[in-house]
């Protein structure tokens, strides 16, 4: 045979060959991608088996997604103002908003934690940081409504927040920027001693869910970045990350990358409570706000906090540890055991484990590298149990399955890992798209992790999309991890930055979830439970409208005699009491959204009118076959018009 007729042969077969191939990989492929579509298909009808509690970063809110679905149930408002049902613009929700800044209609809220018992989820409460402005907020699970925010004293950036311990007996907060405490006027050339950290303890009352400050200490002034406490042996413990141990001011990203290490601040706060109840803490003046929902009132309300308790880890001693850990460090996480202190540190491809019974032997034997502002530096050698080497590059958060695996991100790589804690070997690689952050286990800061799925929250999404312009959803990828390797299932587009979130079988909230507001149980001041009641009443330039609302009408629907310069208040009360009704109310020109009233509740709309005339006032909530006919008018009369209130219904 010719040789260019060998080569012909030989580049045929090839192709044949490579043809073969690539339609096999096409075949595997295409069984994979119907695998993963099953897996995740969740019939009409049919419900996800996990809620999965997502926090939205810079739109201050919380998304409530169903897994393995990746369908997006519904937007919680937490910290922003949310048109969708009034929040923040109804009277009744103002104020939420409250705080020692004046009320703040917004916040970047990062952090997802549920309430625990026991070191297990328990469905009760869900709860979520505001970083920019320091606070906390509760939601509770049975209306999915945020019920409660406390303002957190001489926090500037409550990063570290609010992970919770084992029995929710305290939600942390911490300095993420710190400052003069108290704050003042000072060079901020002079950081150096002079700016000082905040970590908070707030404590929650079992029965009720209220919080108020426990306790704050004083801290050297770090960046102190993430948080999760202790379980089964470290119960009373809680671990703080904190980077710019060079307490640098200006052009961090060089500046605080100087040392070779940073620390992660393992906190007792059991043995805080000793030192508060043997009088070694001091009250320092602060004003803060707790900002209340009452649901028989459907009211919020707020306190004023006047004092905070504050320790300094120099009159507590046992206090407060410092863990040399690798360079800027993002989270730090606890295993299910209770017996590993996992941080991420950016700047390392190297993941070090820190051991909690070398913790213990570390301190009991002063095994200390120094000390940073009186608190001891525990030896990096001894606290130390094993490292990941060449995990991957930026390390940022890790999450636990029930068979001692460790799940991290990797931002820089773009993956997540899975490692042994016993081998510290890296066992499975999975790409993500792309700059994963945080990740999440349903149970997995727990100590009952659920082996189903990992969930990748993305901070870039380019081609994963339809384009929208500049600006991209970002991203979430839901990985099955219930097999030896990871296998991506799905992925879905997230509303806001999701940062992180929590994931809770089902049947531990779907039964307690709360169907209508009893109207016989609704103690608001200007609640009508019947139309019998409706009426108009005038009180000098206020005006308020004593409104009901039920398919498909307004009583009154006719109103007259508000003239310019009035203040009107519409009370409007939905005497539904069936399940999934709410009613929508607004009118033409009105400042303020719309609000939505839900089934037994009763919310106040304040308007202002601007222009004489008459206005449609409608449902904005479709409600009914003749959602369209439940409307009314209201008439506007000059300043000097001698027209008298009037209402009707019907005429």
């Amino acid at each position: 045979m010719k040789k260019q007729h060998w080569l012909l042969l030989v580049l045929g077969l090839a192709l044949v060959t490579a043809g073969l191939v690539l339609a096999q990989g096409a075949r595997s492929a295409t069984r994979t991608a119907s695998d993963a579509a099953a897996r995740t298909y969740v019939a009409p009808g049919v419900h996800d088996d996990f809620y999965a509690f997502i926090s939205g970063g810079f739109n201050g809110q919380m998304s409530v997604v169903g897994l393995p679905s990746g369908r997006t149930i519904k937007t919680i408002p937490v910290f922003s103002q949310f048109g969708e049902n009034g929040y923040g613009y109804s009277e009744e929700s103002k104020a939420m908003f409250n705080s020692s800044y004046g009320p703040v209609y917004w916040d970047d809220s990062h952090h997802v934690q549920m309430s625990m018992t026991n070191g297990v989820p328990d469905g009760r409460y869900a709860f979520i940081n505001g970083n920019n402005t320091p606070r906390i907020a509760r939601i509770d699970l049975k209306t999915f409504e945020t019920v409660e925010i406390i303002e957190l004293p001489y926090v500037a950036g409550n990063h570290p927040s609010p992970f919770v311990t084992m029995n929710t007996e305290y939600l942390v907060g911490g300095t993420r920027f710190s400052v003069p405490v108290p704050n003042r006027d000072m060079p901020i050339a002079e950081y150096e001693g002079n700016f000082k950290g905040m970590l908070t303890f707030v404590a929650m009352e079992p029965d009720t869910g209220h919080m108020d400050i426990g306790f704050q200490i004083l801290m050297p002034g770090f960046d102190y970045d993430l948080a999760h406490c202790g379980k089964g042996p470290s119960a009373d413990w809680c671990f703080f990350s904190s980077y710019n141990s060079e307490e640098a001011h200006t052009l961090k990203e060089v500046n605080s990358s100087q040392h070779d290490k940073d620390f992660v601040a393992a906190v007792n706060w059991r043995r805080a409570e000793q030192c508060v109840a043997e009088g070694a803490a001091q009250q320092m003046d602060a004003r803060y706000a707790i900002n209340r929902l009452n649901e028989t009132t459907h009211t919020a309300t707020t306190e004023w906090g006047e004092s905070t308790t504050v320790l300094l880890p120099e009159n507590c001693e046992g206090l407060v540890y410092y863990l040399p850990t690798p360079k800027s460090p993002h989270g730090v996480d606890v295993d299910p055991t209770g017996q590993y202190i996992v941080p991420g540190g950016k700047l390392s491809a190297t993941i070090a484990v820190h051991g909690f019974d070398n913790m213990l032997t570390a301190i009991a034997n002063e095994d200390y590298e120094g000390h940073s502002y009186g608190i001891p530096i525990l030896s990096f050698d001894t606290t130390v149990v094993g490292q990941v080497e060449r995990a991957c590059l930026g390390p940022l958060h890790n999450e636990f399955d029930s068979k001692g695996n460790v799940y991290t991100s990797c931002f820089l790589t773009s993956e997540v890992i899975k490692w042994e804690l016993d081998t510290f070997e890296v066992v499975d690689r999975m790409p993500v798209y792309y700059s994963v952050g945080h990740l999440m286990i349903p149970g997995g800061d727990s100590m009952q992790p659920h082996d189903n799925y990992v969930l990748a929250m993305n901070k870039i999404t380019k081609d994963r999309y339809l384009p929208t312009g500049p600006e991209l959803a970002h991203s979430a990828q839901l990985i099955d991890i219930s097999g030896n390797t990871m296998q991506m299932l799905l992925d879905f587009p997230t509303l806001g930055e999701p940062h992180y979130a929590q994931a809770v079988p089902a049947e531990l909230v779907a039964p307690n979830s709360q169907m209508i507001y009893s109207l016989a149980d609704n103690q608001h001041e200007y609640v009508v439970k019947s139309e019998a009641d409706v009426r108009v009443e005038r009180d000098g330039n206020d005006v308020h409208i004593y409104m009901t609302a039920i398919r498909s009408h307004f009583a009154p629907d006719v109103i007259e005699g508000v003239k310019l310069g009035d203040t009107v208040y519409w009370h409007v009360t939905n005497l539904e009491q069936d399940w999934d009704v709410p009613h929508g109310f607004a009118v033409t020109g009105m400042e303020a959204a719309n609000i939505l009233i839900k089934p037994g509740q009763t919310s106040t709309v304040k308007w202002v009118p601007t222009q004489e005339g008459v206005f449609p006032f409608y449902c904005t909530d479709f409600c009914s076959a003749l959602h369209q006919e439940m409307q009314g008018y209201v008439r506007v009369s000059p300043a000097d018009s001698e027209v008298a209130l009037a209402w009707s219904l019907g005429k």
